[in-house]
């Protein structure tokens, strides 16, 4: 869809996308000072670092609940409003839940052209019909800084919830996407990024983890009580990869589940142009945010790149699945999702418990 205006939306914010958001440091310090809620219904809650919440409503039926809105970060309307859909419905196919209904959040300038809003809502819209999940409603509020998402209710079975706990020694750790869009964001703020960098990244951020999750759950094991196939898969953990980067979400993994994390660098997919942007400088501030907060936790072995460590902390928008699957089903799992479309491929393994938290080999 045509961009009706000349106005850049990236240059009408300091930050975009998922680099927008709050440092971990200073998340991981406020949730840590509330207390816990005592409900036996809340599955998954805030206290829990995951993707979203999971309240149960019945044994056979649980809500999947989700927020995330955020700034421009390409500047064709419509575009923006795919890739914020696209992002706010991830985090409840990353629990293995199937999205119902959304609730649009919108904060725009009073003053602003019209048409650049119907165009956002026009591309969320668009996604969320992909999705299958009906929006009903919204709120907005006047704002110079435009912002836009959604809030995402799902469905899924309390027995076969995904959560970013549960990894194990041996599993082997499979990724749906590639790394570089915080860092080709910030170049297309900049005006410097090239039309190959913005195709790719905008590809990337326009996808829904809608495949990749079926797959998944279409043959995840389930609990106890359910029987278990050789066509199934032993799915321990699942999270998606945004606003941390890689390494943030790693390390909330390999805490939740009491492990360590290996991963190989030469296996890491990225986005073209990804080390470019790194190197030039084109570095957003939520990943100088992700490195000081958690590459305490990080090893690095063999003689790893500045530009592959950085961009290991480089804040994605709409990322991929990293999925912690038993290592006897890893490659026929990633043969399913390659089948499916989606481009899976094994990135690292998970270890018992050792130091560093995290290690990253050539």
């Amino acid at each position: 869809m045509a961009n009706t205006t000349e106005i850049r939306l990236t240059e009408t914010v300091k930050a975009g996308g998922c680099a927008s958001k709050l440092s971990p440091a200073v998340l991981d310090k406020v949730l840590g000072r509330l207390p816990r809620q005592n409900d036996p219904n809340v599955l998954v809650g805030f206290d829990h670092a995951d993707d979203a919440g999971v309240y149960r409503i019945d044994s056979a039926k649980a809500l999947v609940q989700t927020v995330d809105f955020f700034t421009p970060m390409v500047d064709d309307p419509y575009t923006f409003g795919q890739i914020a859909a696209t992002n706010a419905l991830s985090d409840v196919y990353a629990m293995g839940g199937q999205p119902i209904t959304s609730l649009a959040l919108v904060c725009f300038p009073e003053k602003a052209d019209l048409d650049i809003l119907q165009q956002i809502l026009s591309g969320g819209l668009c996604k969320m019909i992909e999705a299958g999940c009906s929006i009903i409603g919204g709120h907005s509020v006047r704002d110079e800084e435009m912002k836009f998402g959604y809030s995402v209710t799902g469905l899924i079975d309390p027995a076969r919830v995904l959560t970013n706990g549960g990894a194990e020694p041996g599993d082997r750790l499979l990724f749906t996407k590639s790394l570089g869009t915080g860092v080709i964001s910030t170049a297309i703020k900049k005006k410097v990024a090239k039309q190959a960098w913005i195709d790719a990244a905008v590809t990337s951020m326009t996808t829904l983890n809608k495949k990749a999750a079926e797959v998944v759950i279409g043959h995840t094991k389930a609990g106890d009580q359910r029987p278990m196939t050789d066509d199934l898969f032993a799915v321990h953990a699942m999270t998606d990869v945004t606003g941390f980067g890689l390494i943030g979400h790693s390390r909330e993994i390999a805490l939740a589940s009491g492990v360590s994390i290996r991963f190989y660098a030469n296996r890491i997919p990225l986005l073209e142009g990804a080390l470019e942007c790194v190197r030039a400088g084109h570095v957003p501030g939520g990943l100088k945010a992700n490195r000081d907060f958690a590459e305490c936790v990080v090893g690095y072995e063999g003689g790893i790149s500045e530009e592959t460590k950085s961009i290991l902390f480089d804040p994605q928008t709409a990322g991929g699945l990293l999925i912690s699957v038993a290592s006897e089903d890893a490659a026929e799992l990633a043969r399913a999702l390659n089948a499916a479309g989606v481009p899976a491929v094994e990135i690292g393994e998970v270890l018992p418990s050792t130091k560093p938290l995290i290690a990253v080999v050539s």
